[in-house]
């Protein structure tokens, strides 16, 4: 189950990342929407790394934690802020991604 709170986690990450990114770009009170939501997914994304790490090892979970949001990060960055999505971000996101999952493996053994 904590594994669980974990990867939600890091998907709020992402969102806190996104809502960073929106409020970059906003104008007039939007902003203050942006920075609310990117202030909510923080405590939330941090209240279920707290939980996490009740059970799982803390620094698998950083990682891994970490991970999700980092790759997340990425893919909103080239989906919708048309960043460029070259081989070396491709390949470096797929060894990163390689890693996270070489972190569970070995951590659940």
């Amino acid at each position: 189950m904590n594994w669980i709170l974990l990867i939600i986690g890091g998907l709020f990450e992402t969102a806190f990342a996104l809502c960073l990114g929106k409020a970059k770009e906003s104008t007039g009170n939007d902003v203050y929407l942006w920075y609310s939501g990117f202030l909510l997914c923080l405590i939330i994304s941090m209240l279920l790394l707290i939980k996490a790490t009740q059970t799982l090892p803390i620094g698998t979970a950083y990682a891994v934690w970490t991970g999700i949001g980092a790759v997340g990060s990425v893919i909103v960055g080239i989906l919708i802020f048309k960043e460029p999505a070259t081989f070396w971000r491709i390949f470096f996101l797929f060894t990163l991604v390689s890693s996270i999952v070489g972190l569970k493996y070995v951590s659940a053994h």
